[in-house]
């Protein structure tokens, strides 16, 4: 059963070595809800502060399309065809989006790929070239969807050199796209060459390249959301000692490749949402399962030890434009109850939990306005 649930996702096989790479970590989960509704949700891991904002980018911005310096090709300002909303580093100059969405509904994130990123060198008979720091503004800002962008990509190079202002992490980056129709695509560059995947398994995280994980996943096939309730040993009836049984094996590590399966597994197993508000329900449930908190996944520089977390999350309503995001300090939105004033009351008293008033999110127009 389960092998008939997988098969789509394990039709796309390849070999990849596996290499070390740096700790940075994200993960990334769509999910269309029963009435058409399209959520993209994704974490965003990072070894030390990025300093990240919430950019706004309106249509009809400039946006400078340029190849690498000293080559002496012409560079090509345009406009913007559609609004973008994203999230950029304060540590690197502009507006390098590493995620975001836009007008049409048309969502992005960027992931860290090291060790396997090479992205395409520019030549002198090239006519179309993006810098990846520009990238996503250009995917965003002049494509309504998956297709349409797709269509693009062979048309223009993307390109990195030691002259961009890129922070204190190299841009080996790896990207899914998905749309309001709920059409999603990875995009890698892989040794100078764009390669474009359909996205079966609605999951990105990290490296290797996504045909690896695809294979990867060959490896847990066994798992299942239904577990063995008792078996007999001879006279003896063992039962259970709780559910969850047929997903012993489902890898419970902060690597690439384990967070890989386990949001991959999540994704394909739950129920379909009826609408939006739920589909944001479950996105959120599945990115809970793979969130790093400060100390759990750390790499040692020298004598510098660095620890990688969950240094925000964004969830992405594609089809009614709205985002929701939490910092590491505000990752969960808990109603915080005074136990003293309740004891104080000396009354019984009941409310469920569902009831509860939970914060409502930030306007944050309203916010910025002022």
């Amino acid at each position: 059963m389960l092998c008939h649930v997988w098969k789509p996702i394990l039709a796309i096989v390849g070999v990849v070595a596996l290499v070390r790479g740096s700790a940075e970590a994200c993960t990334a989960v769509d999910l269309v809800a029963a009435d058409g509704s399209v959520i993209a949700g994704r974490t965003m891991e990072w070894a030390f502060d990025m300093k990240w904002k919430i950019v706004s980018i309106p249509k009809g911005s400039p946006l400078v399309l340029d190849a690498p310096p000293g080559m002496g090709l012409p560079a090509t300002t345009v406009a913007t065809r559609y609004a973008v909303v994203g999230v950029a580093s304060a540590l690197i100059p502009g507006t390098a989006l590493l995620d975001g969405q836009n007008a049409a509904g048309l969502g992005l994130s960027a992931n860290f790929m090291p060790g396997f990123t090479e992205y395409q060198k520019v030549t002198a008979k090239d006519r179309g070239y993006v810098s990846i720091l520009n990238f996503a503004t250009w995917a965003l800002g002049n494509h309504a969807s998956v297709a349409e962008l797709r269509a693009a990509l062979p048309g223009i190079k993307v390109w990195t050199d030691p002259s961009l202002p890129t922070g204190p992490t190299p841009p080996w980056l790896h990207f899914v796209f998905v749309d309001r129709k709920g059409d999603g695509m990875i995009v890698e560059y892989v040794k100078g060459e764009l390669q474009i995947h359909d996205n079966l398994a609605h999951t990105l995280t990290n490296a290797p390249p996504y045909e690896w994980h695809l294979l990867h996943m060959r490896n847990f096939l066994n798992l299942t959301t239904m577990g063995t309730a008792s078996v007999q040993v001879g006279p003896l009836r063992v039962t259970e000692l709780g559910q969850g049984g047929g997903t012993i094996g489902l890898p419970g590590d902060s690597t690439p490749p384990a967070r890989f399966v386990r949001a991959a597994f999540q994704r394909q197993h739950v129920p379909t949402p009826a609408d939006a508000e739920q589909a944001v329900q479950a996105v959120g449930h599945i990115l809970n399962t793979v969130d790093i908190p400060v100390g759990i996944a750390q790499s040692q520089e020298g004598k510098k030890v660095l620890s990688d977390y969950t240094q925000f999350v964004v969830i992405k309503d594609l089809t009614h434009h709205t985002m929701r995001i939490a910092d590491y300090a505000h990752r969960l939105t808990f109603v915080t109850l005074d136990l003293a004033d309740i004891f104080a009351q000396e009354r019984p008293a009941s409310i469920a939990i569902a009831d509860l008033p939970y914060p409502k999110p930030a306007d944050v127009l309203r916010t910025l306005a002022r």
